[in-house]
């Protein structure tokens, strides 16, 4: 369960093994599909973010279809990765059994994992990157999965699809995470939600402090506001990003941590 009644199923793609610029990415990184439900009077609002290579989109997209289950955005996260990883964002209300069958169906298409991941034998791993810092430059708090670093900034506003509010953890938070580099460095990448005024004071703050921006795009088709998510990427000093990603919040109608 997830803040605001959000069922959230995660469902890593443990069976890549996918290379940006020589980073293998942890599936925590960049390589986590998702699926999460949220009951609505006697519906119930679906919406996730499968990841699959591009062999699986056109079997997984068309099986969706025959589900009921829609298609709202389809593209790259990152870039220069290898083999290439599609994104494909999903939406659908009815009934949540039928729906999860017909997303299962559609996986099954694909090589996505169903069975849990082992547990870690080391729960506490040395990072070789100072978190406590990290939370302090964010002015965030995040949390550990596995050995990424993560962070999730929800948005200020109430953010309304089809005349209900939609939670921020049905995939409207900011997704900021670190992989450990060695040396103090990371691998960052995750997308900032923003609207439209915010998008290119983003950018400029993100280019100033070395983070690329990989892409710009919807996830969502009838949302209100209108959000853009941003993704990004950069393998540097973890400090020295971390300043840098509270440069982009900065520009951004956040809630603030207490």
């Amino acid at each position: 369960m997830q803040p605001g009644d959000v069922y959230k199923v995660s469902l890593p793609r443990s069976d890549l093994k996918v290379t940006v610029n020589g980073v293998e990415l942890k599936p925590a990184l960049a390589l986590g599909s998702w699926i999460a439900f949220k009951k609505t009077g006697t519906m119930t609002m679906v919406m996730g973010d499968l990841v699959l290579t591009e062999d699986e989109v056109t079997p997984v997209l068309t099986k969706l279809q025959e589900g009921g289950v829609e298609e709202t955005a389809l593209h790259n996260h990152v870039l220069h990765e290898s083999p290439r990883v599609m994104y494909m964002h999903i939406h659908a209300m009815g009934d949540a059994v039928k729906i999860a069958q017909a997303i299962h169906d559609a996986l099954i298409l694909s090589k996505t994992p169903f069975a849990a991941s082992a547990p870690s034998s080391n729960p506490t791993p040395d990072l070789g990157i100072d978190t406590k810092q990290l939370d302090e430059a964010l002015a965030q708090s995040g949390k550990l999965n596995g050995v990424v670093y993560q962070f999730s900034v929800a948005r200020a506003e109430k953010m309304m699809d089809n005349g209900m509010e939609v939670p921020a953890s049905m995939g409207l938070a900011t997704a900021i995470n670190f992989q450990p580099a060695g040396s103090g460095k990371a691998a960052i990448t995750g997308d900032f939600v923003l609207v439209g005024s915010e998008v290119n004071p983003v950018i400029k703050a993100l280019r100033e402090n070395g983070i690329e921006v990989t892409a710009l795009h919807s996830h969502m088709l009838t949302e209100t506001p209108r959000l853009f998510f941003m993704h990004f990427w950069a393998n540097d000093d973890a400090q020295k990003l971390a300043h840098g990603l509270r440069a982009a919040l900065d520009k951004m109608n956040i809630v603030k941590a207490h």
